[in-house]
């Protein structure tokens, strides 16, 4: 009877612990909904005109993203900022491109939402110049069903993406989520990794843009990593910072166990879709093992590189003279670190030089496979620096 008692006590406890905590969150809802209609009223009362003559402004607290909104139809920027405001957005909107390129001059937005069809300067004409000023600034076409290959024409010139007019108020806040989310993952690529040195105290990191360095491990000039064995064998792997930067590896072509390889001859060659990089002996040996489960189990890769994700062994012919050309602990630190500068300035020019053909023919993911290859495989060839 009293363990009955207890039970029923808990199962109350939990439910209202529950009710409570759900009232509480709805309550904060309700307050933030409103906090925000509050903002969307004082701003539209505020005058801007100093900064552009149809300015209008909405300003919240904390907001998702800011968002400068072109249109020359004022109906249109009305539904704009009545839905992106009540969904945490910060909302400048203007009626002419103009007044946007004044605006983007001197303020900071992460996106700029632009109607196609305009007097003066079109959405085009728009987007080309955002993309000139300020390259940071993604830019996003409004367009009505009778111009939408034009503005998909407009994404070879920089644009993200389009929005197809009229919209109602859940098409544009879950469309401009995505933008958020696609916006959020380009700048995590394009961030600089850190490099950390793995200890038994620190342990390895999981975040994306952190490059573990093993103490024990060797490093070669290829990325790849290199385990001494007590038996004398050496495994090899990608080193932290390949897995990261290449991300999907979907395929792994392994040598043949017993094969002859001097240091610099193909050992193994990785694959995505269109396209593969072949990787060079960092030793002097003969292929011993081959660890055929990442066929079956590639993300072992990136869980565990230093662990699980050798590729194969070797037996050491010419292990003493091999290993003076390559790093291993805080030694590698410092390398790495001129590595990384190394790859996110290709990869900037890269990205440059695709803007200057007016192409959009790669994606980050692609453009990182090609660079990689051109910066540290000694068979790629390194794109000129501009």
């Amino acid at each position: 009877m009293v363990v009955i008692i207890v039970i029923l006590t808990v199962a109350i406890f939990l439910v209202v612990d529950l009710v409570l905590r759900l009232a509480l969150e709805k309550r904060q809802t309700a307050n933030l909904l409103r906090e925000r209609e509050e903002a969307l009223d004082i701003g539209l009362k505020l005058d801007f005109a100093e900064e552009a003559a149809s300015l209008k402004r909405v300003d919240v607290e904390d907001p998702k993203a800011r968002i400068l909104a072109v249109d020359d139809e004022p109906v249109v920027l009305d539904s704009f900022r009545k839905i992106l405001v009540l969904e945490g957005y910060s909302i400048d909107t203007v009626e002419t491109a103009q007044e946007a390129l004044g605006l983007v001059r001197k303020r900071d937005y992460d996106f700029v939402f632009t109607d196609l069809k305009m007097p003066g300067m079109d959405g085009l004409d728009l987007t080309k110049a955002v993309h000139h000023l300020r390259p940071d600034i993604d830019v996003v076409m409004i367009t009505g069903y009778a111009t939408i290959e034009s503005a998909v024409e407009t994404m070879k010139h920089g644009a993200m993406d389009y929005v197809e007019k009229p919209f109602t108020a859940d098409e544009l806040a879950q469309f401009t989520r995505k933008l958020v989310i696609r916006r959020q993952d380009r700048i995590e690529k394009l961030t600089p990794p850190t490099v950390h040195l793995v200890t038994p105290s620190s342990g390895q990191s999981r975040a994306p843009n952190v490059v573990n360095v093993p103490g024990g491990l060797y490093v070669s000039p290829e990325h790849t990593w290199v385990g001494i064995e007590v038996t004398g064998e050496a495994r090899i792997g990608l080193d932290d910072f390949a897995v990261k930067t290449l991300r999907k590896v979907e395929e792994i072509e392994f040598p043949e166990s017993g094969k002859k390889v001097s240091r610099g001859d193909p050992l193994f060659t990785i694959k995505r879709p269109g396209q593969s990089l072949t990787i060079s002996s960092p030793l002097d040996g003969t292929v011993s093992r081959v660890n055929h489960e990442l066929a079956y189990h590639l993300e072992l890769l990136t869980r565990r590189p230093y662990e699980m994700g050798w590729i194969c062994s070797l037996v050491p012919g010419n292990l003493s003279a091999n290993l003076e050309s390559l790093r291993i602990g805080a030694d590698a630190i410092s390398w790495f670190e001129s590595e990384i500068e190394n790859f996110q300035r290709h990869l900037k020019a890269a990205q440059e030089a695709q803007v200057e053909r007016e192409s959009d023919e790669k994606g980050i993911e692609e453009l990182a496979w090609s660079v990689f290859g051109a910066a540290f495989l000694p068979s790629v060839e390194v794109p000129a620096m501009p």
